[in-house]
């Protein structure tokens, strides 16, 4: 039972919570591509399965790939593209944290 509401609480509560502590001018716009990120999940689509609450997303799906990861960490080091890259970084973090407790 806790473990849906951490996974959900860390997609949506915890974003807000970053937006307004750092990025109190901008925090709707940040935490409008903190819920945006999600949309990497799109991916589960093209799983057998769609949805599997036993499986771990990191290194299964191709958008929750390292090879995209790698990609994620980058977007965070440029100006222009560092809240999304840090958004899609705290979604795979988030997806990681649901895979240890698993």
């Amino acid at each position: 039972m806790i473990r849906p509401i951490l996974h959900y609480g860390f997609h949506f509560i915890i974003p807000l919570c970053i937006a307004l502590l750092f990025f109190p001018k901008q925090w709707k716009k940040v935490y409008i591509i903190f819920i945006g990120a999600m949309l990497i999940d799109i991916d589960h689509i093209l799983a057998d399965q769609i949805f599997d609450p036993n499986r771990c997303s990191i290194g299964f799906h191709p958008l929750h790939s390292y090879y995209a990861i790698v990609v994620y960490g980058i977007l965070s080091f440029f100006s222009k593209t560092r809240i999304i890259g840090l958004a899609l970084i705290w979604h795979i973090l988030t997806d990681y944290l649901d895979c240890l407790m698993m």
